[in-house]
């Protein structure tokens, strides 16, 4: 590595921290109603804690997205990662807020996270953060112009949404109720489908914009893979991973529900999406 590339690298991170920064702006004033440094300081919220390293995380995913382009000189990249870098701010946050009115729909996040302080609702709350940015990312990253962009963008959050819906179905509990009732476990499980579906939208919609029939063919057979696997990969970790128990008796039948059981699901999610990715 020579000075030069060194230099040039410093320039990108200097200017992706700028980005971030105001990411994290961006997320105080969406949230003026508490205050972050009170609740992670002082009242020790671990709940808040979950959801706000889920948005950092989902940020600096987002933001990599951006990174991941060919680059076309010094100037033309810090252009592109202003204003795609600004553009995946304000829609990673526009984001949060429509699925904080549709995925976890049935509850108040600030209420059961601020009030009750809720780790099951910070843990979906985080993993939801991380969707999103995996879904920017996937959006923003290749050669494609701002439109193509934000239609698989919004074709993401629609995935999202369609996949958090199908898990509630498949599942013999109810999901909100459970996460409601301060079940971390749940919680998790939750986490880990809404990050493995954002890993698989990331996948299916990444890399160069060729032409709508074939990009769109190819998010379109990701998605369905993905929304297949759920009800698959659920039976496999109860019959699998853990042989001779229930999952859902794990989960929600005894007197503290078992977090494990929870993460051990989570896992079989995340690492299909990632061998899926891998191997196709």
């Amino acid at each position: 590595m020579t000075l030069d590339q060194i230099l040039t690298g410093m320039v990108y991170l200097v200017s992706v921290f700028i980005l971030f920064y105001i990411g994290k702006v961006f997320y105080d004033l969406r949230n003026r109603s508490f205050s972050v440094k009170e609740e992670l300081v002082h009242k020790d919220n671990f709940a808040l804690a979950l959801a706000l390293v889920g948005y950092y995380m989902g940020l600096v995913i987002s933001l990599g997205g951006v990174l991941s382009s060919n680059s076309e000189g010094l100037v033309n990249d810090l252009i592109d990662i202003t204003v795609y870098g600004l553009l995946s701010i304000l829609l990673m946050n526009f984001s949060i807020w429509v699925n904080d009115k549709i995925i976890l729909r049935k509850f108040d996040n600030i209420k059961e996270i601020i009030t009750d302080q809720n780790a099951g609702t910070g843990v979906v709350e985080g993993a939801n953060h991380i969707a999103v940015g995996m879904i920017m990312f996937g959006a923003m990253s290749g050669e494609g112009d701002i439109m193509t962009g934000l239609t698989f963008w919004i074709l993401g959050q629609a995935t999202l949404v369609l996949a958090s819906l199908v898990y509630a179905a498949i599942l013999p509990f109810d999901l909100h109720a459970e996460i409601e009732k301060d079940n971390v476990a749940v919680g998790v499980a939750f986490a880990g489908v809404l990050i493995a579906i954002g890993n698989v939208i990331r996948v299916g919609s990444q890399g160069d914009f060729y032409s709508w029939y074939e990009n769109l063919a190819t998010y379109g057979g990701f998605v369905l893979f993905g929304l297949l696997m759920l009800p698959v990969l659920r039976f496999v970790t109860d019959k699998v991973l853990l042989p001779g128990e229930k999952l859902t008796d794990e989960l929600v039948h005894q007197e503290k529900p078992n977090v494990g059981a929870g993460a051990i699901e989570a896992f079989a999610y995340i690492g299909a999406s990632f061998l899926l990715g891998w191997v196709v």
